[in-house]
């Protein structure tokens, strides 16, 4: 009887002693579980928090140089044309949330005998739109941009004089808007806003005592409210060539709304090699307030700029 019960006995604390074993085991395992569950939770979070922000930019530098001696159908001796284009983006998206940045910087110069030394290209070009979702496709946004050149712009006389075009804020526009930006696709995005106030700066005191740009003679600042409209496409049209296009049009409620601003830039973009590339540029504006053109140089008229290069582009 006493040896039964020592074996039930024994029997019972073995039992009991590989259950807990196992109970301990399993916590032990549930624990490391926990843990790996909570550092691929912690890497996951690290990981997403870093896409909130798409940032880049791309650098061209273009040359062009031709000369000839004695060159029967004429020409100059010597020319030399350079353009640079330096550009940045900065989009921002999370929940709901967005905030979209570019910044774009044009400038070119082409030198000649006849001619000397022209300014062909100048753009500062600064842009910010902040939006909230309303849906997957459509947000309330607001606008910020800015555009003016960096140096003095001429008008050749054929006597070889010249006078003064444009300067730095002369003009310089700031415009800035509230409306609805629509993406019904990837790289467009579709402005619309009912209520847009722009600002036109002529800081040169000489253009302004003309009333250059709109403004009022002797005035530096012209304000208008208006509707505006933006639409910007970037797209790669193959595995080498891509186009980067926008277009503005804005209405001045106050005076002949029916003549609408328009501001249109077009970019083609072909790659040849890491390094090496070419581009083609179009862009056109018409502004109802800049009267340059026609025989007395008062009337408005349709600016027309284009631009073939081959050379250096860096993305980074």
């Amino acid at each position: 009887m006493k040896k039964n019960y020592r074996f039930y006995l024994s029997t019972i604390i073995s039992i009991i002693s590989l259950s807990t074993f196992n109970n301990v085991s399993a916590q032990d395992q549930s624990v490391k579980d926990m843990q790996a569950n909570a550092s691929k939770e912690v890497k996951k979070e690290k990981i997403d928090s870093g896409k909130f922000w798409k940032t880049g930019g791309l650098f061209n530098l273009n040359f062009g140089q031709g000369s000839q001696s004695n060159w029967a159908a004429g020409g100059d001796d010597f020319s030399l044309s350079i353009a640079s284009y330096l550009g940045f983006y900065a989009f921002y998206k999370k929940d709901r949330y967005s905030w979209d940045n570019t910044i774009d910087f044009n400038y070119g110069l082409v030198n000649t005998t006849s001619q000397g030394t022209r300014k062909n290209d100048d753009r500062i070009d600064i842009l910010s739109k902040v939006g909230y979702s309303l849906t997957p496709k459509l947000d309330l946004a607001s606008l910020v941009n800015f555009h003016s050149q960096f140096s003095k712009g001429y008008n050749y006389n054929s006597d070889g004089s010249k006078d003064l075009l444009s300067n730095f804020l002369s003009p310089g526009y700031l415009l800035v808007s509230l409306g609805l930006d629509y993406k019904p696709a990837k790289g467009l995005s579709i402005f619309v806003s009912p209520i847009t106030s722009r600002w036109t700066f002529v800081t040169n005191d000489s253009l302004s005592a003309k009333g250059a740009y709109g403004v009022i003679p002797g005035k530096k600042v012209k304000n208008e409210i208006g509707a505006f409209a933006n639409v910007t496409y970037i797209t790669n049209l193959s595995k080498t060539i891509s186009y980067n296009g926008r277009l503005d049009l804005f209405s001045n409620y106050e005076h002949n709304p029916q003549n609408v601003d328009i501001l249109m830039n077009n970019m083609f973009t072909a790659k040849v090699s890491k390094i090496l590339t070419a581009s083609l540029g179009l862009d056109l504006i018409y502004d109802d307030d800049v009267k340059l053109f026609g025989p007395n140089h008062d009337s408005p008229g349709l600016q027309l700029k284009s631009l073939i290069a081959v050379g250096l582009g860096i993305k980074f």
